[in-house]
């Protein structure tokens, strides 16, 4: 627990899609206000064809997960076809140890987690083997950018099995939130937040007056492209670490 109170009073707005309330405890532990109103919203894309597909998930030497949301359609849809890892021996790399965990819990063993985690680092370095006759599956969401496809060295297939989409009701709690006196905090994981964040909230608040937070450097470069400044970013690209950077700053500048 932290000896600490260096968010105190502080509101801390997380803009992303919530996964796990551990790190909302960690804020309030820290003294802070956390508030979860997510910028998007992701649904599991249903398709006639995903039946033959995750059969076919045997076939290929591995798969890649570069987030939770695509663990979790694709775990939805093991269920539906009743299959479990057992029926898909392929191995396994993740881009995160949150998405790690969401895959070794229910099941899969993770081969291959990259340094830092981001899509533009795993293509650098994967390189199981020189075999470029490797067959790999990457299960993404339909705003996946084309770096793997394009940049790994091998025959790489793509399922789409989840979809981002604007979640613009959360726009107008965040705008009273901002508004309200007091010390605030947003903090962004995806560009497709960042995205909904200037087109909803930045016209009625600006991107001034509060402490803006990015996990990553895609995240923080498309904040930087929309004309913010990026006053926190951690090493290691997860929330947790997101709210630890903030805690050290906020106890630099008391």
């Amino acid at each position: 627990m932290p000896e600490s109170s260096p968010l105190k009073g502080e509101t801390i707005i997380f803009t992303g899609t919530p996964k796990s309330l551990e790190v909302f405890d960690l804020v309030r532990e820290y003294g802070g206000n956390p508030y979860s109103m997510p910028l998007i919203q992701v649904n599991e894309i249903e398709a006639a064809t995903d039946e033959s597909i995750l059969k076919r998930c045997a076939d290929f030497d591995w798969l890649i997960f570069t987030s939770q949301s695509a663990v979790k359609a694709f775990h939805s849809k093991m269920n539906r076809f009743t299959m479990t890892f057992q029926d898909i021996p392929s191995k396994i790399a993740a881009v995160g140890t949150q998405t790690a965990a969401a895959l070794e819990k229910i099941g899969f063993t993770v081969e291959f987690i990259p340094s830092i985690f981001s899509a533009d680092v795993f293509v650098k370095q994967f390189k199981p083997t020189e075999d470029s006759k490797l067959r790999v599956l990457f299960l993404k969401g339909n705003l996946a950018g084309s770096i793997i496809r394009e940049e790994l060295p091998f025959h790489v297939e793509e399922w789409t099995v989840y979809e981002t989409g604007a979640k613009s009701d959360s726009v107008n709690s965040i705008i009273e939130l901002l508004q309200m006196n007091g010390s605030n905090t947003v903090l962004f994981a995806s560009p497709s937040a960042v995205r909904v964040f200037e087109k909803g909230v930045v016209p009625v608040i600006g991107w001034e007056g509060y402490t803006i937070g990015a996990i990553g450097h895609v995240t923080e470069k498309a904040l930087l492209e929309a004309g913010a400044k990026v006053d926190v970013k951690p090493e290691i690209y997860t929330l947790k670490e997101l709210v630890k950077a903030l805690a050290r700053r906020k106890e630099e500048i008391q």
